[in-house]
């Protein structure tokens, strides 16, 4: 099956915004003064650890459910995977409108994860020693028990994710960058995609971590390559096993993938505390990380980086702010 071109019209996105924008206000976006000081040009931050579940994809979850349930109102029941902010959103969305949710994360996942997606009332089980494992296992028990499975890169997802970027690009019209991490995808799908449909120059920059370097491997090889492992903290950006419409889509509008290091994840961490008191997981602060590793290609202009989510686990959150990083589970 060959890829297929992550696309939607203006009318679709207006929409999704009037939709997810009924439960969730819009997000800010600052211009941190000392952020800007330590980058060497003005940082905007889109503040998607500004909602209901701490990360940017209760957006996509929202206008995923909505859709499923108006096409197919009895639906039995969603069942998906995750490390955490896709199982929130599935959870938080399918409780409004009043579907049942399993959702499975792997062994060792983040007990803060793992409560915080059951207390939105959804099921969890774990499975396998990865994302990926707990994906398979989840795919197979939603055709063996007549659920509908919820993929992590989908038209949809990336439709209410990408209202964040419509936000950001109408707030702040002359982006000269925007730095956004990559798990799955559909966070710089959606950006790439809005800034198209406004035809706007911005350059979008994929950040992933070192660790988990399967995304950055299928940019430069502009096809799915899949990596043994993706031994990251930041579980938002832990795939092994990337999907072939993002990566088209990726290929097509990003202008380059940057690979962030453990360390300057967790650095950034910190800075994001030290220069504008904010919680940012790993993959929140990942694309922080990639505009300081470019800070000199990006002197003095108007750069972007999205702040996906917040949620870290007070015990790794006090190893970054005490100088250290974090293992990978």
């Amino acid at each position: 099956m060959h890829p297929q071109k992550i696309a939607f019209e203006m009318i679709d996105l207006e929409r999704a915004s009037d939709l997810v924008h009924g439960v969730i206000a819009p997000t800010p976006q600052y211009a941190w003064p000392k952020l800007r000081l330590r980058a060497g040009c003005t940082v905007w931050v889109k503040h998607e650890n500004h909602t209901p579940t701490g990360a940017f994809k209760v957006r996509g979850g929202l206008v995923y459910l909505d859709r499923l349930h108006r096409a197919h109102p009895k639906v039995p029941g969603v069942i998906t995977a995750t490390r955490g902010n896709h199982g929130q959103s599935i959870a938080f969305a399918a409780a409004r409108t009043g579907i049942p949710a399993t959702i499975y994360v792997p062994h060792n996942n983040s007990r803060d994860q793992n409560s915080a997606i059951a207390a939105f009332g959804a099921r969890v089980v774990e499975f396998g020693k990865d994302f990926d494992e707990a994906k398979h296992e989840a795919f197979r028990v939603a055709e063996a028990e007549g659920l509908h499975f919820v993929p992590s890169f989908h038209r949809d997802l990336v439709t209410g994710v990408a209202t964040y970027a419509l936000e950001l690009f109408r707030s702040v019209s002359d982006l000269d960058a925007v730095y956004v991490g990559v798990g799955m995808g559909s966070g710089i799908a959606g950006l790439i995609t809005v800034r198209d449909l406004l035809g706007l120059k911005t350059e979008i920059v994929g950040v992933g971590a070192a660790k988990a370097p399967a995304t950055a491997l299928s940019f430069a090889a502009g096809r799915p390559i899949s990596a043994p492992s993706a031994q990251t903290f930041a579980d938002g950006l832990a795939t092994r096993e990337p999907i072939a419409d993002a990566i088209a889509t990726i290929c097509r509008g990003a202008a380059r993938m940057v690979e962030v290091t453990e360390n300057a994840i967790a650095e950034a961490m910190g800075f994001y505390f030290d220069d504008a008191h904010q919680v940012a997981e790993g993959a929140g602060a990942a694309p922080l990380a990639g505009l300081l590793q470019e800070r000199h290609r990006m002197a003095n202009k108007n750069v972007a980086v999205v702040l996906s989510g917040g949620n870290i686990e007070r015990a790794r959150f006090l190893q970054v702010l005490n100088g250290g990083t974090p293992s990978a589970v």
